[in-house]
């Protein structure tokens, strides 16, 4: 926090790849990654039925009950040794361990299941709109009532906001915070929430942007 960035978005093409530690640069303009480059964790997919030619998820797995402010719980599921790391990858405000089971492939099954009562994916334009915010504990109770959870989780970022950031893609500014991938930014007395996976593919050039933003109603 108190970083000073101070870099312009350049042209955005293929962000390459690594082979081990070096950067393989690409050249072709699809971005963040090209056809050549783009991958999918098929596990992602999954509701139970693997969908490798060889399960591989053979180690305890962890169901869990995130907490995004106001009121929107996320059913996930995690390798357990992973799972205080994945929940502030996602930038929880809260969670619960609900289980833990054998491997991924009964993990799967229960997130399934519970996905019909809550969601099991939250964008971050909908985290963005709601930084400023506390989980609604009425509603994260109510929740709850239908678990005993094993564990429970309550996660500090380290910085407050007193209105919703403005969402933007940039990297000029001085930092706030970060909340899971989401950047945030001050500039000119507005708070900017910019989602860091927006800046893949990016080049970038030395200097702060000078071209316009939205400013916060705060700031007039």
């Amino acid at each position: 926090m108190g970083t000073e960035l101070e870099y312009t978005l350049g042209q955005r093409r293929c962000a390459g790849t690594f082979d081990g530690s070096v950067h393989v640069p690409c050249t072709r303009p699809g971005a963040p990654y090209c056809d050549a480059h783009a991958s999918t964790w098929i596990c992602a997919r999954c509701t139970g039925t693997c969908l490798k030619d060889e399960m591989d998820c053979h180690e305890p797995h962890a169901v869990y009950l995130a907490a995004f402010a106001l009121a929107t719980f996320k059913v996930g599921v995690t390798r357990e040794w992973r799972l205080g790391t994945r929940l502030r990858e996602q930038g929880a405000d809260r969670a619960v361990h609900l289980r833990t089971v054998k491997d991924g492939r009964i993990a799967r099954q229960l997130e399934a299941e519970i996905a019909e009562r809550f969601t099991d994916r939250v964008r971050v334009p909908t985290k963005i709109r709601n930084l400023n915010r506390t989980v609604d504990e009425s509603a994260w109770n109510d929740a709850l009532s239908a678990f005993d959870p094993i564990d429970s989780f309550t996660f500090d970022y380290g910085f407050e906001l007193d209105s919703a950031p403005v969402h933007e893609t940039l990297a000029s500014g001085t930092v706030v915070g970060t909340q899971g991938r989401v950047l945030v930014l001050e500039r000119g007395g507005t708070a900017y929430a910019t989602d860091m996976r927006d800046l893949v593919g990016y080049e970038l050039e030395a200097g702060a942007t000078n071209r316009s933003l939205q400013a916060s109603l705060g700031t007039f």
